[in-house]
């Protein structure tokens, strides 16, 4: 009895043993594989160059238009040296100097951590009306549309339209005659819909009037073609870099008519007589005419 205790005895301090081996073992192989990956990410680390970085102030919440812009709306973030957008305010000194006149305003929407841009806010003292969208050079022109003319209230300030006038040219004028629809201006800049000047619009609204900017040169044209017939917008698709040309419809092109011939005009029947003098008199008799 004593022996097969000793036995038992002696095979579980042999077992116990090796599984202390074998644990030490793999601890062993784990502590080193820890330690190549701890230096492979050194290696990786110090061969990583650093990316040169710039201070940009972006804001603190989301934004609407017209909303006035302070400092406790703005901080400043490192950003990639060679990712800043075109336009970012890098210095609170210029964004919010010590001469100002009066505080800046919201022109667009911005999102929380959007980067601030000078074409996203007005100047100084200026209000965030129609007046700060107007670039040098450009007027503002009010257009009247409605469900059908105006793109089935689709239209948001910042959109793009081409304009197509639709109306009679009088008979004198070569080509005239009848009803037109003819492309009279391309690219027109929407700055407001109605009394919205802001681009944060949702959903559609049926607008009555639409504002656009355009050079005096196209708002005399545009006048001139409200005055005198339809107008009707088409709206331009964001990436759609294409130039329209000349387009010109009426209705023969769009039915697809051709100009009748002129009708054969009369011939007057030929009458032959002869004079025959009676006296002093001459009278004049019908006879069948003969080649």
């Amino acid at each position: 009895m004593r022996l097969v205790f000793g036995l038992v005895l002696i095979a579980g301090v042999a077992l116990a043993g090796g599984a202390v081996y074998m644990a030490r073992d793999y601890i062993a192989q784990y502590q080193d594989q820890l330690a190549r990956e701890r230096q492979a990410t050194k290696d990786a680390l110090a061969n990583v160059k650093s990316v040169p970085t710039v201070g940009v102030i972006v804001t603190n919440r989301a934004m609407k238009y017209g909303e006035p812009l302070v400092k406790d709306d703005v901080r400043i973030v490192n950003w990639p040296e060679d990712a800043i957008p075109e336009g970012s305010f890098v210095d609170m000194a210029i964004l919010f100097p010590e001469d100002a006149n009066g505080e800046r305003f919201v022109l667009r929407a911005v999102e929380k951590d959007e980067a601030l841009m000078k074409v996203k806010v007005t100047k100084p003292g200026q209000a965030a009306g129609l007046v700060s969208q107007i670039e040098k050079g450009m007027r503002a022109f009010a257009i009247s549309v409605d469900v059908s003319s105006g793109v089935s209230g689709f239209l948001r300030p910042g959109d793009s339209v081409d304009v197509y006038w639709t109306g009679s040219v009088s008979r004198e004028f070569e080509g005239g005659g009848g009803e037109i629809t003819r492309l009279i201006q391309t690219n027109i800049e929407l700055i407001a819909v109605d009394q919205i000047a802001g681009s944060d619009v949702t959903g559609a609204t049926i607008a009555r009037t639409v504002t656009v900017a355009a050079t005096p040169e196209q708002i005399a044209a545009l006048a001139q073609a409200q005055n005198t017939g339809q107008l009707s917008l088409a709206l331009v698709g964001v990436q759609d870099d294409t130039v329209a040309t000349a387009v010109e419809v009426d209705q023969r092109k769009l039915l697809n008519l051709k100009e009748s011939a002129p009708a054969p005009a009369p011939v007057a029947e030929k009458v032959c007589t002869v004079n025959t003098r009676r006296g002093g008199e001459i009278v004049k008799t019908q006879i069948p005419c003969t080649n």
